[in-house]
C-alpha cells in the first residue's frame, strides 16, 4: 500500500478545537481536585510475558513490582517481568490492525490509565486491537532524589540530535545498566511476538502498530531504531522523550507525533526535528504541535484535548482502520 505524505499540522497560533473529545484520557486540568470516587483499570483479556523466562540482563533483579499513584491515577513501578496486557476490539468491529500502547512515567512509574488502559479502549473504539506494555523500569524506593528541572530555554535548543544520552547510574542495584535501553527491547519484543502470533490474535502481520507517550515516546522511537524484524508498520509519539532529528533509518514506518507548545518536561523541539527528520527522508509524517496542554496534556482547553482524535483521522487516511 503506498501512503500519502503528508503536510506539517498543528503549528498554529491557536489550534482549532474539535467536538466530542473522550476527556478521559488525559489527566485532570492542571489544579483541579480529583473525583471523589476511586477507579478500577478494566481488566485485559489475556497478560502475555514478553520473554519465556527472565527478562535479558534482569537476571539480578531481586524486588517486586509495586503498585503505587493513587484510586484516579493508577501507576506501576520497579517493573522487572516485562508482559503486554491485552485488550481486543469487539469481533463485529475489528480491522485487524494492532497497537500497542507504552505508557510514559520517566522510567519510573508506568501511567497505567490516561496513558495505558484508556488509550487501549479508545483504539479498541476505533476496532483496533490494544496491548498495554509493561515494559522495564529504573529501580526506585523512597529514597531515590527527584531529578533536577530543565528550562524550556534549554529544552528547546535547536540540534537535539547531538545531544548525549542521558548518564547510566553509578550506583544502585543497576548500576552501568542502560534501564532505557531494556525498554526498547521490551518494546520490540512486543512487536515480533504480536507479528508472529498475528492469525491467533487476529490481525494483520503488516498491521502492527505503537504508540508512546513521554518515555513510552522513546520506547516508540527504539522500536522504529531496531531490526527490521521488530521494528513497527506504523508509529505514534506523543510528547516523546529521547526523540531527536538524527536521520531515520532505511524502512522507517510512517509516524504520528504529537506535542505541546508549552511541554515543560520535553519541549517541542524534539518532535519538530523528528518531523523534519522523516520529511527530509521522504517517509510519510503528520505534526501537531498545539499551543497549550503542557506535558502529559493535562492543562486542559485546546487542541491536545482531542489528540486521539487527530490520531483516528490519520490511522483512517493511511488504511489501519479499513477491514
Amino acid at each position: 500500500m503506498k501512503l500519502p505524505h503528508l503536510s506539517l499540522l498543528g503549528l498554529l497560533a491557536a489550534a482549532t478545537i474539535a467536538s466530542g473529545a473522550d476527556t478521559s484520557l488525559t489527566p485532570p486540568p492542571d489544579g483541579a481536585a480529583a473525583p471523589a470516587l476511586g477507579m478500577r483499570l478494566a481488566p485485559p483479556a489475556k497478560v502475555i510475558s514478553l520473554y519465556p523466562g527472565i527478562a535479558p540482563g534482569s537476571e539480578n533483579w531481586n524486588w517486586a513490582e509495586r503498585s503505587a499513584g493513587s484510586p484516579t491515577n493508577p501507576t506501576v513501578q520497579n517493573v522487572v517481568h516485562p508482559v503486554l496486557l491485552y485488550y481486543p476490539a469487539d469481533k463485529d468491529k475489528a480491522v485487524g490492525t494492532a497497537m500497542i500502547v507504552a505508557p510514559g512515567g520517566g522510567f519510573i512509574n508506568l501511567m497505567m490509565s490516561y496513558e495505558g488502559v484508556d488509550i487501549a479502549k479508545r483504539l479498541n473504539a476505533m476496532g483496533v486491537d490494544a496491548f498495554v506494555l509493561k515494559y522495564r523500569l529504573r529501580y526506585d524506593d523512597a529514597n531515590t532524589p527527584p531529578r533536577p528541572p530543565i528550562s524550556m530555554a534549554e529544552l528547546n535548543e535547536p540540534g537535539t540530535a547531538n545531544r548525549p544520552p542521558p548518564p547510566l547510574p553509578t550506583t544502585g542495584p543497576q548500576a552501568g545498566q542502560d534501564v532505557r535501553a531494556m525498554a526498547g527491547a521490551d518494546g520490540r519484543q512486543a512487536i515480533r511476538l504480536i507479528r508472529r502470533d498475528a492469525a491467533a490474535y487476529g490481525v494483520r502481520p503488516d498491521r502492527i502498530g505503537i504508540i508512546g507517550f513521554s518515555a513510552g515516546g522513546s520506547v516508540v522511537m527504539r522500536t522504529i531504531r531496531g531490526a527490521p524484524e521488530t521494528r513497527p508498520d506504523f508509529a505514534a509519539a506523543i510528547y516523546a522523550a529521547d526523540a531527536n532529528g538524527a536521520p531515520p533509518p532505511a524502512g522507517a514506518p510512517p509516524l504520528f507525533i504529537a506535542v505541546a507548545a508549552d511541554d515543560q518536561s520535553v519541549g517541542y523541539r524534539r518532535s519538530l526535528e523528528v518531523f523534519d527528520a522523516w520529511r527530509t527522508a521522504n517517509i510519510p509524517v503528520e505534526l501537531h504541535i498545539f499551543q497549550t496542554g503542557r506535558h502529559g496534556f493535562g492543562r486542559k482547553g485546546g487542541g491536545a484535548d482531542h489528540f486521539m482524535d487527530r490520531l483516528e483521522e490519520w490511522l483512517k487516511l493511511n488504511g489501519y482502520l479499513t477491514k
